[in-house]
């Protein structure tokens, strides 16, 4: 009974070390693939650096979303976003997108800009 306890003791442990090995992605290389390319945001779209006329139906990038302007949707008189969405101003246009994907709802161009 001792020894039987004794190897599911070690078991356990060279379980939990073999699991604490494997890469999560809280370390310097998250998002990184093999080559050390740019971090990878799951399904967001591809960065254009904010010079890109966007599209409905289209992903925005995380980083383009991130650098984006938040807007008020009330003080521009724009419809409430439904939830999970957000309007962001880029490149003269009113994007509303998914906050969790950056999939495109809608766009309004924004005349004043």
């Amino acid at each position: 009974m001792k020894m039987m306890m004794v190897g599911a003791l070690a078991l356990t442990i060279a379980a939990g070390s073999a699991a604490s090995a494997q890469p999560y992605g809280n370390g310097p290389d998250h998002g990184r693939g093999d080559h050390g390319k740019a971090a990878s945001h799951g399904n967001w779209g591809k960065d254009y650096g904010g010079d890109h006329n966007w599209k409905r139906g289209e992903r925005v990038g995380y980083n383009d979303w991130q650098g984006a302007h938040v807007v008020d949707y009330r003080q521009h008189k724009l419809r409430r976003p439904p939830r999970g969405y957000e309007w962001r101003e880029s490149n003269g246009q009113y994007i509303l997108a998914a906050v969790a994907t950056g999939l495109i709802a809608s766009i309004i161009l924004n005349a004043g800009h």
